[in-house]
């Protein structure tokens, strides 16, 4: 059984920056692309970034392009979200997803981001 633990919610006023980390339980030979997902009341969980397991391929969702960065640390099997000019849109629970294929097999509790003045 593979666990994620998302680390660095918290609460900011609108423009303001956070940081995001997810980690793994997963052993490092077993390479993970990893995800960030977010859930606000009422509505569908939103695709927000990826990062291949190398790192040399990320993608966005349309709402976060230019203000949100995934990355991840050489053959480590973590990964963090630094998300910047935060706007009381982003507000919700992110959480972290893993996959070896197509699917995301593995996901993480979520941890609450709120963006308030």
């Amino acid at each position: 059984q593979v666990q994620l633990q998302e680390r660095g919610g918290g609460s900011v006023q609108p423009g303001g920056s956070l940081r995001l980390s997810c980690t793994t339980s997963r052993p490092t030979s077993s390479r993970l692309g990893m995800a960030w997902f977010r859930q606000a009341p009422g509505q569908e969980r939103e695709f927000v970034a990826y990062i291949s397991w190398s790192g040399s391929n990320s993608y966005y969702g349309d709402s976060v392009k230019d203000r949100f960065t995934i990355s991840r640390r050489n053959g480590e099997n973590m990964a963090y979200l630094q998300m910047d000019r935060l706007k009381p849109e982003d507000t919700g629970i992110y959480i972290c997803a893993a996959r070896v294929g197509p699917e995301y097999t593995y996901w993480g509790q979520g941890t609450q981001v709120t963006v308030s003045s």
